[in-house]
């Protein structure tokens, strides 16, 4: 009788001890449900973690802004941000050694950015490289379509020094901004007009403010590329692109330096947006075009080197600007290698900046009809073709005087500090 009752004491004891263990096991569950996403994940960019920023990184972080930005909250916070690894590492944990990383930058156009981020998904390849977001003002719902992203290694970055995270300071309005033609003497206000007597318009200096800075930023500032040697590509939100485009970039990146030895570059698409290609059997070297276009370490170290004529040319359009003083000052042609058939397409019916009217982002009917064929599905680019070149095209030149919009001593200084900011010894010019 002892016997039995012993054993069904240690019966009843082991069924106690496995009760406990299972409430354990159960409570770190419930704990790791409940811990925030941004907390297990901090490539997530959730609104909740605008609010969450560590004293001594604040003040870390402060230091390493440009002067322009420090003391702003929010400046503060996408700095913080750009320093988060890539999303979906455990999707894509490895890069392909000849990857052609994609740069995407975008303003606040959501209906343009699902329509480019769709096209996105169905290109052969994109899983293989890293696509980099580059955001010019933080929106959430903009924030919320990168998240969305599963198709490849994605990172954002957000430019701290945009406008649209400003309030009454430079690089935004300031309250003494002049505004008028004249008012520079009639009111002492702050501020210089362009050639044409204009005052700066902070959504429009954006443009060119943020092209530099993602430039800047991605080929000497980001851990994941700043000793990238091999091309980036470069698209905005409204840019469609066609299932081959990955691997028709990697096809001329490949081909050029014995195709077009010296070319600089190498586009998807014509520098005619207008143009669908010629449809030859032959590939094109031409002037560069703002459509899909990449190039490599070396020729960025040449366009750096351009820092002040960049910055002190007195139009509010980057590619402009490269075109009217930047490239006319490397003292020869310069060309991209394409196809004959475009890779990808402009589809936007309105202006980078131009953002949001009463009925909503300025697309067709919310809707792109873009006709994508079988071709446009596989490389349609052969090695044995020959280069067709094409000189003295119409475009903008050398002696362009430009279209104005940039005459702020205050954006030409912070134009020089962003090509300061990521090397050594560069002192800062901004106010």
């Amino acid at each position: 009788m002892a016997n039995l009752w012993k054993k069904q004491k240690l019966k009843d004891t082991g069924l106690c001890r496995l009760g406990i263990l299972f409430a354990v096991t159960v409570s770190i569950v419930l704990m790791l449900v409940s811990v925030p996403r941004t907390a297990l994940n901090r490539t997530s960019i959730g609104h909740d973690d605008l609010d969450d920023l560590d004293k001594d990184l604040e003040v870390k972080l402060n230091a390493s802004l440009l002067e322009v930005a420090r003391g702003n909250g929010m400046s503060l916070r996408l700095h913080r941000r750009n320093q988060f690894t890539p999303r979906n590492l455990d999707l894509y944990p490895d890069l392909a050694k000849d990857r052609v990383v994609i740069v995407l930058y975008v303003h606040n156009r959501a209906q343009y950015f699902r329509v480019t981020v769709e096209s996105l998904s169905k290109v052969k390849g994109i899983s293989e490289t890293l696509l980099i977001v580059s955001h010019d003002g933080y929106f959430e719902e903009m924030n919320r379509i990168v998240e969305g992203i599963k198709f490849c290694q994605v990172k954002q970055i957000f430019s701290p020094y945009s406008p649209h995270v400003y309030r009454n300071s430079f690089p935004s309005v300031t309250p003494n901004d002049c505004i008028n033609k004249g008012d520079e003497v009639k009111t002492h206000c702050d501020g210089n007009p362009d050639q044409y007597g204009n005052h700066r318009s902070p959504k429009i200096v954006s443009l060119k403010h943020h092209w530099w800075w993602m430039m800047n930023t991605v080929w000497d500032g980001l851990e994941e590329t700043k000793r990238h040697e091999g091309h980036i590509l470069f698209i905005e939100e409204d840019h469609f692109l066609f299932p081959n485009a990955y691997r028709n970039i990697q096809t001329l990146t490949r081909l050029k330096p014995a195709k077009c030895p010296d070319c600089f570059a190498a586009n998807l698409a014509p520098s005619d947006v207008k143009s669908r290609g010629e449809g030859l059997e032959s590939l094109v070297a031409e002037r560069m075009g703002n459509v899909g276009y990449s190039f490599n370490r070396s020729v960025w170290e040449n366009i750096h080197q351009k820092a002040r004529e960049f910055c002190y040319f007195d139009d509010y359009n980057w590619d402009i600007t490269m075109w009217a003083t930047v490239f006319p000052s490397f003292g020869s042609p310069v060309y991209t290698l394409r196809g004959p058939r475009t890779s990808a397409v402009h589809f936007g019916k309105c202006g980078l900046h131009q953002g949001k009217g009463d009925q909503g982002d300025c697309i067709d009917n919310g809707v792109v009809n873009i006709e994508v064929k079988e071709t446009d599905k596989v490389v349609n680019i052969k090695e044995e073709w020959g280069v067709r070149v094409y000189k003295h095209q119409a475009g903008y030149k050398a002696g362009f005087k430009g279209w104005g919009g940039w005459g702020d001593e205050r954006d030409r200084h912070l134009c020089l500090d962003f090509a300061a900011m990521y090397r050594s010894g560069s002192s800062s010019e901004s106010p």
